[in-house]
Formats: structure tokens, C-alpha cells, sequence
């Protein structure tokens, strides 16, 4: 799917400001109210605008430590079954399956490393985890973000 640069500008000052009124928005943009609500509807209906919640800190809850756990599986049943499971710890927050020496990859929180140790162990107990490897962040000098995507992706599309 291509956006182009109005589409670009409406994902920025969202993203920067999630609490905007579209109508604000539009007076910004010099667009009609009814334009951004259109272009908004038809970028979330399209999947490229997933959400519209708070991002929140887990170290601002007081989970300071991050760590990335690889996982090898018991592939009879699939990767389904294991994600449910992992699901279903409040500390893992994104289960990817990949390619590579591991089956699944994980980022987790922790309240501390020892605290990571009951995290990897509550892991460790899920059904068709057969072993695991973890890496703690020791810092992030690059928060997940899209906004360089989006612009790329709105060049990419007025070509």
C-alpha cells in the first residue's frame, strides 16, 4: 500500500500529538475536517494506522530491565500453541517467530535481573519450550519507531 505525503503529514502530527482534535489537525494541515477523518478511517481501515492508545514506559511501571529471549521449540504443533501460552505472561510483550538457530524470539520486562530470572522461568514452564537464551538491554539508543518508515514510505509512493 503507498501513502503519499498528506497521509505522511496526518501520521506525523499524531504520532507527535495523539490527543489532537482532527479538527485542529486540519487547520495545521490547511486541509478540511473532512478530509483528515477520511484520510484517517481509510488508513486504519487499510491496516497502516493500528492503534490510537498511550505508549507506556515499562520502566516508568517499574520493569527496568529489558531482555530479548530466544526460544527453541517443540514444533509438532506449531508456533500457535507456544504464542497462546506466552500470551499469557504479562511480562512478554512480543513473541516473534524467526529464522535463524532459535525458533521464537522474545522481548521481555522485568522489575530486575533477579526478578528476570522468575520471567525466564515462567517461560522455561510453558508447554513445547524446549530450551531457551536471553540477551538484557543494557540501554536503547533507538526506540522502536516509524515515523523515518512513514516518511520513506510517502516518497516511495509519490514516485
Amino acid at each position: 500500500m503507498t501513502i503519499d505525503a498528506l497521509d505522511a503529514k496526518l501520521i506525523e502530527t499524531f504520532a507527535r500529538e495523539p490527543r489532537l482534535g482532527v479538527l485542529e489537525c486540519s487547520r495545521r494541515l490547511g486541509v478540511a475536517r473532512g478530509t483528515v477523518q477520511a484520510r484517517l478511517d481509510r488508513l486504519a481501515a487499510r491496516g497502516v494506522i493500528t492503534g490510537y492508545g498511550p505508549d507506556v514506559s515499562p520502566s516508568a511501571l517499574g520493569y527496568d530491565v529489558t531482555a530479548f529471549v530466544t526460544l527453541e521449540i517443540r514444533q509438532v504443533s506449531g508456533h500457535d500453541p507456544v504464542a497462546d501460552r506466552l500470551a499469557a505472561i504479562p511480562e512478554v510483550l512480543e513473541v516473534h517467530t524467526i529464522t535463524g538457530s532459535g525458533d521464537m524470539l522474545c522481548r521481555v520486562v522485568a522489575r530486575s535481573n533477579a526478578d528476570l530470572q522468575r520471567v525466564i522461568d515462567r517461560i522455561v514452564d510453558v508447554q513445547g519450550v524446549l530450551r531457551t537464551s536471553s540477551v538484557i538491554a543494557l540501554d536503547t539508543p533507538v526506540p522502536y519507531r516509524v515515523l523515518p518508515l512513514v516518511a520513506e514510505a510517502s516518497r516511495f509512493g509519490a514516485r
